[in-house]
């Protein structure tokens, strides 16, 4: 299958980003020259999206400037600015704008990968292809805490063989960290309060219920969540792109 339409979640404040974020909205500080959110867009665009969602809050001006480039998309704003709806709230609120009946992709703006396997499908295509939702409510893609950069050594989940994914324990097989990309079908939130609220609670409601799954991801993560996180993930990138 082959997943059409997409949100990127891309409203926060980047605190921990400041004195940057002062002046710039986190999803377009440039890591190799590019600003993050480029990096989700080319994925999502290489997957097969045309239509994408992106939330707006903090410099919205700028974000909305800047997504105005994109002229092969259709680009819709989902705009926070009045409120700030976190993780939850704002996929909520945004994945009204798009086709509730068929899946989507989302994309967090600051967290990204290089290094797709070569001559194979890409990361979003593949997790396009995984997701069944007769079977599943999200199917996440993940990363080997080893292939990361910029994270903060905390694992998210266990991967069992099945494909299933658990909240992780200490000592538990398999650990993954969560990618920041998804698929679900948007009537999986169609009970969400209207009020802000993290997006985790909808993992654990997928979890509990075994319809979360996952799938690794090809290549390196990189997730830039301060200042001083910038010089390394420049290098990963940098080193990327000296490779054949």
């Amino acid at each position: 299958m082959t997943i059409t339409q997409a949100m990127i979640l891309a409203a926060g404040l980047g605190t921990r980003m400041r004195p940057i974020t002062d002046t710039l909205p986190k999803p377009l500080v440039r890591i190799g020259g590019r600003p993050m959110i480029d990096y989700a867009i080319d994925a999502l665009r290489e997957a097969g999206v045309d239509t994408l969602v992106v939330n707006v809050h903090h410099h919205a001006e700028q974000m909305e400037a800047h997504l105005a480039t994109t002229s092969d998309m259709r680009v819709l704003i989902s705009d926070e600015r009045d409120r700030l709806m976190d993780s939850g709230g704002g996929l909520a609120k945004g994945l009204k704008l798009l086709n509730a009946e068929r899946p989507c992709l989302v994309m967090n703006a600051d967290l990204f990968w290089v290094g797709d396997a070569s001559g194979e499908a890409s990361n979003l295509a593949r997790l396009s292809r995984f997701f069944d939702s007769s079977r599943m409510d999200i199917a996440m893609l993940c990363v080997d805490p080893d292939k990361t950069t910029g994270h903060n050594g905390k694992n998210d989940f266990s991967l069992a063989m099945d494909g299933r994914l658990t909240r992780y324990q200490d000592g538990a097989s398999d650990p993954v960290v969560y990618a920041g990309a998804l698929a679900l079908l948007p009537t999986f939130l169609s009970d969400a309060p209207s009020e802000p609220f993290n997006l985790n609670r909808y993992f654990d409601q997928a979890s509990e219920a075994g319809r979360l799954y996952g799938q690794k991801l090809h290549g390196h993560w990189l997730t830039v969540g301060t200042p001083d996180a910038i010089e390394p993930a420049e290098t990963v990138v940098a080193r990327q792109r000296q490779k054949p």
